[in-house]
């Protein structure tokens, strides 16, 4: 039997994961049926692009339903580590300095669930975070990008 993929994330990224479920069971539904309702009353079907629409996004809104009660029955909540504050790893944020006279950027380290780059929250499948995972503060190290190699110097964990 193939064992399910796991979804690392904070105890506050379920919670978020568990809401927007939340607000796609109770309110989304319910709005794209009342849509759909509305389009059939349009008449033929077969040339009704609203109707098309809405069950478009029927079929989009039960994909995203069934896409986070799978992450949700298959989290694996990241504590908060204990051990080494200086040592990057996930859920903790890190701060770096691309090398030799970059700005400092800070991320937390999520798993792929939560990742949100506008919030400063990086999975850690990627590959600044594969490359910064188990460093320690002062280690300089190489981070492949889409746009090639950068050094940068690890000057925080959090």
């Amino acid at each position: 039997m193939a064992t399910e993929k796991t979804y690392p994330m904070t105890q506050a990224g379920k919670e978020k994961l568990e809401q927007e479920l939340e607000y796609l069971k109770t309110v989304r539904r319910k709005e794209v049926v009342e849509r759909i309702k509305i389009a059939r009353s349009f008449g033929d079907l077969s040339e009704n692009s609203e109707y098309d629409a809405a069950k478009d996004e029927q079929a989009f809104v039960e994909g995203r339903v069934t896409q986070i009660e799978n992450m949700i029955r298959n989290a694996v909540i990241i504590e908060e580590e204990t051990g080494n504050s200086s040592v990057v790893g996930l859920g903790r944020s890190v701060t770096f300095q691309e090398l030799p006279e970059g700005d400092e950027e800070t991320y937390t380290i999520v798993g792929s669930a939560e990742a949100d780059p506008f919030e400063g929250k990086i999975s850690n499948d990627s590959p600044i975070a594969r490359s910064l995972l188990g460093k320690q503060v002062g280690d300089e190290v190489t981070v492949q990008t889409p746009g090639g190699e950068m050094r940068v110097k690890i000057v925080s964990v959090k």
